[in-house]
């Protein structure tokens, strides 16, 4: 397979209107309108960079199909979802909580799940070992009910119950590094022992009250459900350190036949939403970790599904390191913000947050 690496897109989730607030919240009162944290430009200039770097040709670009609305109701309300086509068709509104509605952000965002369920055909068909889907509206924090977190319809969520329904998958892992709580996609599949789900992000962050090392899943879904609270600060050797100790031996005894990612690049450490310190390196060395588990267990079936990442300047540098780690392949573009800062120390506060969620979890898995 001469290019390994499928990257899913299409312009018009570049399109989606967030509006002119400031950060995460609406302009108004003393809060003079600025750009919308979630703008397309973080994600408009990947593509630029893929572009002007020539790595591109390194990829094979699958045009994607939008999500049918059957597809998008295995994991989402009907009610939600005509409510969200009845704000795009008006304007714009407001879907829930931080869900911002354009006009056409009902197409886009089925374009935008459209093009998760277009990579997990791509590995699962072979044009592809692994994928990247530069996903936008994002999804992770999308409920059933209702939008959240500038997400409307949950694209990993509803790309998993389409491999589950289509390809007849039983065994899931889906690994959520960005730094917010995915609780859409827990929500999704928090009594299902089918589907694994790990999210590792920032204590004491978006979404209030969900995210707790404590919350192990219901049903026959407990024990399936992975949360890790890191501290603010933790960087690349955190990270990596969380990895080793916890997630990777989780996924081994789990034997999972398709990975997800939810790649959030907000845990960079120029994010202005995020207290996290990731490089761009860092990531490179999380998606070699990630990736090296499925080829272990599946072949190298791997998605990964773009969420948040608000730093338009530093978000292309990291995603392009994923793409590289993805595929192999070097794309010559250089960490300019890297200015030969050397990896900080693993500090007790970290190392203590990656014991005590061993702690809950060893109920459930093999841990030293």
């Amino acid at each position: 397979m001469e290019k390994q690496t499928a990257f899913i897109w299409d312009e018009s989730c570049f399109w989606h209107q967030t509006g002119n607030g400031a950060l995460n919240i609406d302009s108004g009162g003393w809060v003079q309108e600025d750009v919308h944290a979630e703008s397309p430009e973080s994600k408009r200039r990947v593509k630029n960079l893929l572009d002007r770097s020539k790595f591109m040709k390194q990829l094979q670009q699958v045009e994607p199909r939008p999500a049918t609305n059957d597809e998008v109701a295995m994991n989402h309300g009907r009610e939600h979802m005509d409510r969200v086509k009845s704000l795009s068709d008006r304007g714009g509104g407001n879907a829930g909580e931080h869900a911002i509605v354009g006009p056409d952000s009902y197409e886009i965002a089925l374009t935008s799940a459209g093009c998760a369920i277009s990579s997990v055909d791509s590995v699962m068909q072979g044009q592809a070992k692994n994928a990247y889907a530069l996903t936008r509206p994002p999804g992770h924090h999308a409920e059933k009910h209702e939008g959240m977190g500038f997400c409307l319809f949950n694209n990993v969520a509803i790309a998993a119950k389409h491999a589950k329904a289509q390809y007849g998958l039983k065994r899931i892992a889906i690994i959520d590094w960005d730094v917010h709580h995915g609780n859409g996609t827990e929500s999704a599949f928090c009594d299902d022992p089918d589907v694994l789900f790990i999210s590792v992000h920032q204590e004491n962050i978006f979404p209030r009250n969900r995210g707790e090392i404590t919350y192990t899943g219901e049903g026959e879904g407990e024990g399936f459900n992975v949360n890790i609270e890191l501290p603010a600060g933790t960087g690349n050797e955190g990270y990596n350190q969380t990895f080793e100790e916890l997630i990777v031996p989780v996924i081994d005894q789990f034997g999972p036949e398709l990975i997800f990612i939810s790649a959030g690049q907000d845990t960079s450490r120029f994010d202005p939403i995020g207290r996290m310190m990731m490089t761009a390196e860092g990531f490179y060395q999380l998606t070699e970790k990630v990736k090296a588990l499925a080829e272990k267990h599946c072949s190298g079936r791997l998605v990964a599904c773009h969420e948040g990442g608000y730093s338009t300047a530093y978000v292309p540098f990291c995603t392009i390191k994923i793409l590289e780690a993805l595929s192999g392949k070097q794309s010559g573009v250089n960490d300019p913000f890297d200015q030969g800062l050397h990896e900080g120390p693993l500090y007790q506060n970290q190392m203590d947050a990656i014991q005590r969620a061993k702690q809950v979890q060893s109920k459930y898995w093999a841990l030293e």
